[in-house]
């Protein structure tokens, strides 16, 4: 004799599958926009050094507009580190992955890219819950 779950699961098994693919598709989106507007609302904390928007100018860091898809260490008018402008003539090019590893440890980052222990950042915040600074990743490259 089958039991109950051999005798239903096979009927089921199938749509129940899709059900579950399908609500990934019409999750994801939600999640990610989720993710842009908590990015937006961390970004308060960066406001101070780091502007974004048409109209915006360098304050104590770099304007932060189209950054995706900017080599590293560089935007007219701003002075940056040494090590910076070395990451970004070693190839560095800011994506999201990699913009939300700098957010959380900006020097930390520079020393494993370079391979030098010495390299330093101009950052002195560190946005150390990765998920945050994941978001904030995803709030600027929504500007792009």
């Amino acid at each position: 004799m089958r039991s109950l779950s051999s005798r239903f699961l096979p009927k089921f098994t199938a749509p129940l599958a899709m059900a579950a693919l399908a609500s990934l598709v019409f999750i994801t989106p939600a999640s990610a926009q989720a993710n842009v507007i908590n990015g937006a609302s961390v970004f308060n904390s960066c406001a101070g050094c780091h502007k974004v928007g048409d109209d915006a100018q360098n304050a104590s860091g770099p304007v932060l507009t189209d950054v995706i898809g900017r080599v590293a260490g560089t935007y007219e008018g701003y002075r940056f580190s040494n090590d910076l402008i070395a990451a970004g003539e070693a190839g560095l090019v800011w994506d999201e992955e990699n913009l939300a590893q700098f957010i959380a440890d900006p020097s930390g980052f520079l020393k494993e890219f370079l391979d030098d222990s010495g390299a330093r950042s101009k950052m002195p915040f560190r946005l150390r819950d990765e998920n945050n600074a994941a978001d904030v990743a995803a709030f600027l490259a929504s500007l792009n």
